[in-house]
């Protein structure tokens, strides 16, 4: 067996076809990356360093606090290339294996450029409609006093969601470059070692996991302290330091952004062709998944990294992003009531706990190492285990560092315990995150109670299968709604009783604890992206055995790493959807403060029993339910061409079910592609353009009725309705998804008759239905709820 896996023989099957056609028409590279390729390496060399010295210069300029920041991330950079270079120097394995690999490599990438070009299009059109409407608007007084008019505000408004567009895009092509090079080499592992094939996934799961942690830091820092720099910020008669974290509202919205369309583009992707492929491949010509024969199943492949890895690496670079700028709003704002001295250890937290971050998710990502084991599935240890002890160490180390944080920039003379109160937020954060993903793995692993129970009620049809599957998703949102409700609730009054008050003795920490405390939440980032880049690179490892038709044995590793990913991708995306919720939150803070700074008045609450406002929760509401059902639709009516290619190419060519004609791969893929790019349109404008022309109209009808502050509370109050609604149809989504497909995985180790039987058929119905729910709509919401907040932040001016 042994000399078969290593030398490719493959018994029966090795007189098969295995040519696959290249679809490569040209260097699909970014053109910033093919010049930087150009360049010699000693110049390359030379401007690195240049540019790492100016970082450090303008860093020692702002506060040492930052020159650490730059420290750690640059040296999470060089640990990420070691990554890279461990992972490809193994081995792709027998030639079959590789050129299955470059036909997904090429059709990602290829897809990569179209979308993301589309999207640099749009995010070019939005900001110059940013910098009108800027351009227009008022301006605080505190920005007029400190020499900040109308014109420099638009532009760095303008230049900040630029950059953060761009970060995100970058981002987001990192985690699948990564994700197309590893696949192979995990599926040749595979041939020798489970743990070795795991170890490999892990590390470029990690590699991507880094570099997206590391840019969002590092973005966010270097705009940061230029603009300190340039405004001379605390020198008499400038801008304060407390007021700078609101001229970054734009990187955060470029990022979400970026992000939204990106996972509405990349899930209808992957699960248009996902279903296509399961529907006649599995269902009306009973092939397995991933077989070489069914015509969709390189679109499949595709579709799991710029689905699964470049869209999930530019959403966990938006909410890093997004919950940095709130907390340090939040934070600034705090200092500012309560007069402190130097107020940028409480503006610059956020930006050192992920810092930590980085170091102490390296340390987890290492702790997974290669063990000798025979290869046999009953012979290895678990590797969801093996992913949980690396996660527990990484938990642990943050609880450290987190109260070392805390104590380094969060002491205050005025309050000398505040800083204990606010490390007991971030362990509030760090226990939620950890009861997020334990939950998440008991609703989607089947190794639990609820996915057996779904899979058992696939053994009486189609029909009960799905009501099964839809009672668990509506289930799974009760114990998620108690933790995040028991988390702002500890929070806030453990930030509310630190000591911290304003100058009328009132408590001002509460809003600030819940923002410690979804740093706490976020604090392990880098590793929990980890383990949700596992997931699609071991997928495409699987149906890289398959389709290279490798002996059994491989790929019952390759299955058994596949059902642990799904059950990891189902984890974050609790996970995800947990930060979501507290970091909505904050930037619905945020935006009450930014009303009530541009307004000169208060305004902290939101009377819903006004008409005007209750309707806009009610138009917060619909517009989840609305945005949900266009992404499914768009999922199904993509997968119906798909359907009708993959049936025209079986009738056309009946010598593809003898192996005698080879499919065409490359017409399936290009009929997602096109589709995927035409349907992420309408459900993206409807997140971008609902708020802010909710907020016009009601400014309008405002101004008209002696209201001037209808809009700012129409579009707070849709703000709160859609962030509730969208939290738990989210959950609802995601959860019910993951419990599908791993019901059908269960079945497919041989329980309940296993592959090929009825209950498998009904099975597979259920995870056809759940596809569109986990991968598109689900993940495409909690990236909806986040933008909602920061296009609010940023576009606050305009409802006053």
């Amino acid at each position: 067996m042994d000399d078969e896996m290593e030398g490719g023989n493959l018994g029966p099957y090795q007189d098969r076809p295995r040519t696959f056609p290249s679809m490569k028409s040209k260097a699909y590279a970014p053109w910033i990356f093919r010049v930087l390729m150009r360049i010699n390496s000693r110049i390359l060399l030379m401007l690195l360093l240049v540019c790492f010295g100016a970082i450090f210069y303008i860093g020692a300029s702002t506060s040492p606090i930052l020159v650490f920041v730059f420290s750690v991330c640059i040296i999470s950079f060089f640990v990420s290339i070691y990554l890279t270079k461990w992972v490809l120097a193994k081995d792709e394995g027998p030639p079959e294996m590789s050129e299955i690999s470059d036909a997904i490599r090429d059709g990602a990438e290829g897809f990569f450029r179209t979308q993301y070009g589309t999207i640099s299009k749009m995010a070019l059109l939005l900001g110059l409609a940013i910098l009108g409407i800027y351009l227009f608007r008022n301006i605080t007084p505190q920005q007029e006093s400190s020499g900040l008019g109308r014109v420099t505000s638009a532009y760095i408004t303008v230049a900040a969601f630029l950059f953060g567009a761009l970060c995100s895009g970058v981002a987001g092509y990192v985690g699948m470059w990564v994700s197309v090079r590893a696949n192979v080499r995990v599926s040749s592992a595979a041939r020798r070692s489970a743990r070795e094939a795991l170890q490999i996934a892990v590390r470029a799961g990690g590699f991507s996991a880094l570099v997206v942690v590391g840019m969002a830091v590092m973005g966010v820092a270097i705009l940061y302290a230029i603009l300190y720099v340039w405004f001379g910020v605390d020198s008499t008669g400038t801008m304060k330091a407390t007021d700078l974290p609101l001229l970054l509202v734009g990187y955060g919205f470029g990022a979400s952004f970026v992000a939204l369309f990106a996972q509405l583009g990349g899930g209808i992707f992957t699960k248009a062709a996902d279903v296509g492929a399961d529907l006649v491949g599995k269902v009306e010509q009973g092939i397995p998944e991933d077989d070489p024969r069914n015509p969709a199943v390189i679109a499949d492949l595709v579709g799991d990294n710029v689905g699964d890895c470049a869209a999930r690496g530019a959403d966990l670079f938006e909410s890093i992003a997004a919950e940095i700028i709130s907390a340090m709003i939040l934070g600034g704002t705090m200092a500012q009531r309560c007069k402190i001295e130097d107020p940028s250890g409480f503006i610059l937290f956020p930006l050192v706990v992920h810092s930590f971050d980085l170091v102490i998710s390296s340390v987890g990502i290492f702790s997974i190492r290669n063990k000798r084991d025979s290869g046999v599935i009953g012979t290895i240890e678990d590797p969801m285990k093996t992913l949980e002890k690396g996660y527990s160490v990484t938990i642990f180390l943050a609880v450290l560092t987190f109260g070392l944080s805390t104590r380094w920039l969060l002491y205050t003379e005025q309050a000398p315990t505040a800083w204990l109160n606010f490390a007991l937020c971030g362990l509030v954060g760090i226990v939620t995150a950890y009861v997020f993903v334990w939950i998440s793995k008991y609703y989607t692993d089947y190794k639990y109670e609820p996915v057996r129970t779904l899979a058992l009620a696939s053994s009486t049809g189609h029909g009960t299968n799905i009501i099964a599957g839809v009672s668990l998703g509506l289930e799974s949102t009760a114990l998620p709604v108690l933790v995040i409700s028991l988390a702002i609730v500890s929070a806030f009054w453990l930030g509310r009783t630190s000591g911290l008050t304003d100058e009328a003795g009132n408590p001002t920490g509460g809003l600030f604890g819940t923002a410690v405390a979804t740093m706490g939440m976020l604090s392990t980032a880098a590793y929990v992206l980890t383990m949700d880049m596992f997931g699609p690179i071991a997928d495409n490892a699987g149906g890289i055995v398959e389709m290279s038709q490798q002996p059994e044995s491989v790929r019952e590793i390759t299955d058994v790493l596949d059902a642990v990913g799904n059950t990891t991708k189902a984890t974050t995306k609790g996970f995800a959807i947990g930060s979501a919720a507290l970091a909505s939150f904050l930037l619905f803070s945020a935006y009450m403060d930014e009303v009530a700074a541009f307004a000169q008045e208060p305004f902290k609450q939101v009377d819903i029993a006004i008409p005007e406002v209750f309707v806009g929760g009610l138009l917060g509401s619909m517009l989840i339910f609305l945005f949900s059902a266009w992404a499914c639709a768009a999922v199904g009516r993509t997968a119906q061409e798909v359907v009708n290619e993959v049936r025209r190419q079986f009738i056309e060519r009946p010598g593809i079910m003898d192996y005698k004609e080879k499919p065409d791969y490359g017409r399936c893929v290009s009929i997602v592609a096109s589709a995927s790019l035409k349907e992420m349109i309408k459900p993206g404008a409807l997140a971008i353009i609902s708020p802010t022309v909710a907020g016009v109209i009601f400014r309008i009808l405002g101004y008209y009725t002696g209201h001037p502050l209808l809009g700012a509370k129409v579009v707070a109050s849709m703000l709160m309705f859609a962030t509730v609604s969208g939290i738990l149809m989210a959950l609802f989504l995601n959860t019910a998804g993951g419990a599908w497909d791993n019901a059908k995985k269960y079945i497919e180790t041989g329980a309940l008759g296993g592959k090929g039987s009825d209950t498998h058929k009904a099975a597979v119905t259920g995870d056809t239905v759940g596809d569109p729910f986990k991968d598109t709509a689900g993940p495409s919401l909690h990236v909806l709820i986040k933008m909602l907040a920061t296009i609010t932040l940023v576009m606050a001016p305009i409802f006053l």
